[in-house]
């Protein structure tokens, strides 16, 4: 057997290693605005480091560096976008992956893992009303970019036959708010967030158009009521940034919230029960390790428990075509 080609060798953890090179020239190009600066004409570094106010050797090797991995080309001195960085990575595309600017945050957190492993728990400013407009912005951003790739896939697979009054509790940018409010006509979403994300909801659902179909309620949902009379009530991205017993918490405060037959239904990222597989999922929960106080990602049988203990029942399970399941509950 070919020793190179053999996953008993050191090249393989060599290579897991120094993924991280990779990595970081992306997110430092895309965060200098390097592919959107070549939109339309091959430039020259010179005229690329110009543009986005950068050193011109130093911008020059990072091309070069994005050249190696394919994301760029280079003919003579002028450089170039590949396709898929002109589709998806420049501003004016309208494919341009708006929420890479929270990874380039992600990469600063998961920087302290080292420190959260050995105390247990973040070591950052742990709520997202303290860190900053600029990280809120394009946290919710990268949250709204992906939750409009997936919420009408997401509330299709919801029954809302009967469904005229949702609450959508962290609901961030509205993507999923918005979404049941087009399911049919006289449904009202609400969207329950924190003080700092709010005036955020309302500027994407008034870019939306939909101002009188969709709500918005400020809270804390560890600390305040949800409020009554809910059909439905969606926490997608919710439970991994708590503790079970937070989760226990609020998933009784939601039925209580619920008209009678109303749904409880909860997106998110499920672990297998070993906890070592989806592998997004296992390496999520660190994600919620270096990032927040006490989340994690859960398995299937630790969801269910919390609805069941909330007197919900009919607990079943549906998994969508991007890695995620829905636990949903029934009063």
């Amino acid at each position: 057997m070919d020793k190179n080609n053999s996953q008993d060798n050191p090249n393989r953890i060599m290579d897991l290693v120094f993924g991280f090179q990779r990595s970081r020239v992306i997110l430092t190009a895309y965060e200098l605005g390097v592919f959107t600066a070549l939109s339309g004409e091959s430039k020259t570094s010179r005229e690329i480091a110009k543009i986005i106010g950068a050193d011109e050797r130093a911008a020059d090797r990072l091309m070069n560096a994005l050249c190696a991995i394919g994301l760029l080309h280079k003919s003579g001195e002028k450089f170039s976008n590949s396709s898929v960085t002109a589709k998806f990575l420049v501003k004016d595309s309208p494919d341009f992956m708006s929420g890479l600017l929270h990874s380039v945050h992600t990469w600063d957190s998961w920087s302290t893992l080292t420190q959260s492993v050995r105390q247990g728990t973040s070591v950052l400013k742990k709520d997202i009303n303290e860190r900053g407009k600029k990280w809120l912005t394009a946290f919710i951003e990268a949250m709204h970019w992906r939750a409009m790739k997936h919420a009408q896939q997401v509330v299709s697979l919801i029954d809302c036959s009967g469904v005229m009054n949702v609450l959508d509790v962290g609901g961030g940018s509205g993507a999923y708010a918005m979404a049941f409010a087009q399911v049919k006509e006289g449904i009202q979403s609400t969207v329950f967030d924190l003080s700092k994300v709010i005036p955020l909801t309302q500027t994407y659902i008034k870019k939306a158009g939909l101002t009188d179909k969709v709500r918005t309620v400020i809270g804390d949902y560890n600390k305040d009521d949800l409020g009554d009379g809910f059909d439905l009530i969606f926490f997608s991205a919710v439970i991994h940034i708590n503790s079970p017993e937070q989760n226990r918490k609020l998933i009784e405060k939601a039925a209580k919230a619920l008209k009678p037959n109303g749904q409880v239904v909860v997106q998110d990222f499920i672990v297998d029960e070993n906890r070592t597989s989806p592998p997004f999922a296992a390496l999520f929960a660190l994600n919620m390790l270096v990032a927040t106080e006490c989340g994690d990602t859960y398995p299937e049988a630790e969801v269910r428990n919390w609805l069941l203990a909330a007197g919900l029942s009919e607990v079943t399970r549906k998994d969508t075509e991007f890695g995620t399941s829905l636990i949903i509950g029934r009063k």
